[in-house]
């Protein structure tokens, strides 16, 4: 069933009113009509099934039929940190990892970090990023939308090491422990009924230098490896956050 984002403003206590982009999709790419059901959320703590009373355009008015449990997101909360990557690989980072069940993305500037950032020309991109990770969670049935911050300077990423409860460096030269030699002990501990919060920091294509790495260990973080073979930058989010997740329990894993 189709799912929507809305804001808290246009959840009603009967009724539900959707404008913008997301009542021209229902009503023109949807082919929706009164009486088609689907469900809204406000990405906090409101989920509701709801009926379709009447399609204008641009605005969408629906009925609430039931309130819903929100079920979508995972109970460990993995904030992916990507060293900006070229062209439109982080697109790619920010749609799949919102599928997996990534939390929040934290996009940061490393020493080896070919792309020049402009913020005043950056924040069109940021937008952009903010509304394909909308789409995906839709897309994924999740109960909430990541947050996307504004890219961060390394010493900024280091300093955020302390909100953490398990900071992954993932290292392509690391020879020693590895991401589930740091995971599993980490996750037995847990009770599920709390919440933790994993970051998973990813370099650029040129990798993280000695000196980066050595400070980001300084800072609290465990440098792990993601096995024999080398990713790419945008691979490697997804797979150490796939391998999270299904160590957790979110895929069906122990």
């Amino acid at each position: 069933m189709q799912r929507y984002f809305i804001e808290s403003e246009q959840f009603g206590e009967q009724q539900v009113v959707i404008t913008g982009d997301d009542a021209r999709h229902i009503g023109k790419v949807m082919r929706s009509k009164p009486g088609d059901e689907f469900i809204v959320s406000d990405g906090v703590s409101r989920e509701a099934l709801v009926k379709i009373i009447s399609i204008e355009p641009g605005e969408v008015e629906a009925e609430i039929v039931s309130q819903l449990e929100p079920t979508g997101e995972p109970w460990l909360q993995v904030t992916i940190a990507q060293s900006l990557p070229k062209g439109d690989k982080m697109e790619t980072v920010i749609q799949k990892c919102t599928e997996i069940g990534a939390a929040a993305f934290l996009p940061f500037i490393s020493e080896r970090t070919v792309v020049q950032y402009d913020m005043k020309k950056e924040e069109k991109r940021i937008q952009r990023w903010r509304k394909i990770a909308k789409e995906a969670a839709e897309q994924a049935h999740r109960s909430k939308i990541p947050a996307v911050v504004a890219p961060v300077s390394w010493r900024e990423l280091i300093a955020a090491f302390a909100d953490f409860d398990l900071v992954c460096l993932c290292y392509e030269q690391e020879n020693g422990q590895g991401l589930r030699d740091a995971l599993r002990p980490f996750v037995a501990g847990l009770e599920t009924e709390k919440t933790y919060r994993i970051a998973v920091v990813v370099g650029p294509e040129g990798g993280f230098s000695e000196a980066e790495v050595t400070a980001a260990v300084e800072a609290g973080a465990v440098s792990i490896g993601l096995g024999r073979r080398i990713l790419r930058t945008e691979t490697a989010a997804m797979a150490a956050l796939t391998c999270i997740m299904y160590e957790s329990g979110e895929m069906g894993g122990a």
